[in-house]
């Protein structure tokens, strides 16, 4: 249990995450641009979500609603970076690994401060400035290596 304390809350000196980044070949300026091309996605779907079982209207989606809502955010900012000379590549295991986390983390959920502390959860992973647990590098190194590939700097 003392093992899964330390992989889940215990900080890592910044050495060992300057170490553990040159071990992955994580470059700190592309872990900056895919947190905001992450954090951009969730505002994205939660700015123009609908939404379930609001207040005013009771308005239930169906899983394919979902996913096109999904897809529209993603084709959309993807647009959005493409005017900044930044190419991300519209399909590939990139897009089902964050349709996943959405999926799960936002669609799924009936609660609504649970989607609203998506973009929090992001800011704080893609922080450089904060000491990281060893669980936060695993999330975070195994996002790096699904984006790397799939995101071109170009400007």
């Amino acid at each position: 249990m003392e093992n899964f304390y330390n992989w889940m809350s215990k900080s890592l000196p910044f050495s060992e995450v300057d170490i553990w980044f040159s071990v992955h070949n994580i470059i700190p300026e592309r872990v900056e641009l895919f947190g905001d091309i992450f954090n951009s996605l969730a505002i994205l779907i939660i700015d123009t979500y609908f939404g379930e079982e609001s207040h005013e209207t009771k308005v239930v989606l169906s899983n394919h609603d979902k996913k096109n809502h999904f897809d529209w955010c993603w084709s959309k900012m993807i647009k959005d970076y493409e005017k900044e000379n930044i190419l991300i590549d519209s399909d590939g295991e990139h897009k089902e690994y964050l349709w996943n986390f959405f999926h799960d983390s936002f669609y799924s959920q009936s609660q609504g401060n649970y989607r609203e502390a998506i973009p929090e959860f992001i800011e704080e992973l893609f922080d450089l400035n904060k000491p990281f647990a060893k669980s936060d590098l695993d999330i975070l190194t195994e996002l790096y290596k699904t984006l790397q590939n799939k995101v071109i700097h170009i400007g």
